[in-house]
């Protein structure tokens, strides 16, 4: 479906794009009970990242919305984990010490399933493992919490989106129950606008801050932009929901990494519909004190 521009907007956002670019710290005094916090990597702030120990203490906090990253292995399984390196968040080096520079594709998944992916964060998380996507869809589940899926590196692993949407379909998540608590982004536009021509009906989000002259052209297939705090205005957020996105409703905005409260303060002042953070609470706390 092609995007529509509220028309009363129109020549406002497309003629005044240097303004909508530029920041701004003013305040909007809007229901900022509703904005959305999204749990990066889990609470990656409280337990080591995209770890279902992570995903837990989200659901200890009380937060439903978790963030991940999905790559692949040299035999083709699905992992959930950050860098295209294993070698930040694990003790690769020490159990394969002669395989640098540790790429998460030249591993198998019995290889990584060996990897200690907690003590580099804490002992109390040591033997805690990079876990795989079904088992992380299966802990999802289990907590009946809400996902917001990175299609992670896709330049790296060809057919990664297909390969993604064909496991979440196995683990049951292309139902309409479960297309409610799913969001699939990446920074990659040809993956999100394929996982919109093969699966209209999940929910996607664009990473990244594209000008408000090519807008237009996003909201053919994504619901969301979703660009670093640091990059937004008032006027760009307002560009955004501007336009109506593939399910006919307005693009909305889920700001990353916001992880303090000032900082949140300030970019809910912004009118962004989410924020994705370490620091779920942090952030909860001082949208709840403006």
């Amino acid at each position: 479906m092609h995007a529509r521009v509220v028309a009363p907007m129109a020549a406002a956002v497309l003629g005044t794009v240097a303004l909508l670019l530029s920041p701004t710290s003013d305040a909007r005094a809007g229901d900022e009970s509703e904005t959305t916090v999204i749990a990066h990597r889990g609470a990656s702030a409280y337990a080591p990242e995209n770890t279902l120990a992570s995903i837990d203490k989200a659901a200890q906090l009380g937060f439903t919305w978790v963030e991940n990253d999905v790559q692949r292995t040299k035999d083709g399984e699905l992992v959930v984990i950050h860098d295209d390196s294993l070698q930040r968040t694990t003790n690769v080096e020490q159990v394969f010490p002669g395989r640098a520079p540790w790429k998460v594709k030249d591993f198998t998944a019995a290889e990584i399933a060996r990897l200690d992916a907690g003590s580099w964060y804490s002992p109390a998380y040591a033997g805690t493992r990079v876990p795989t996507l079904k088992d992380y869809m299966c802990h999802i589940e289990h907590n009946h919490e809400k996902l917001l899926l990175e299609i992670k590196n896709p330049e790296l692993y060809p057919g990664l989106a297909q390969q993604i949407l064909k496991q979440l379909g196995s683990e049951g998540w292309l139902d309409q129950r479960h297309l409610k608590r799913l969001i699939v982004q990446s920074f990659s536009a040809d993956s999100i606008r394929t996982v919109h021509e093969l699966r209209p009906a999940i929910t996607t989000a664009y990473l990244g801050t594209p000008t408000a002259a090519q807008l237009h052209q996003f909201a053919r297939f994504t619901d969301l932009i979703n660009p670093s705090y640091g990059s937004l205005s008032k006027g760009y957020v307002s560009a955004v929901h501007s336009f109506e996105g593939p399910h006919d409703k307005p693009l909305r905005v889920f700001a990353w990494t916001v992880n303090d409260a000032a900082t949140a303060r300030r970019v809910a002042g912004y009118g962004v519909d989410g924020m994705i953070t370490n620091k779920p609470d942090v952030v909860k706390a001082a949208l709840g004190s403006n």
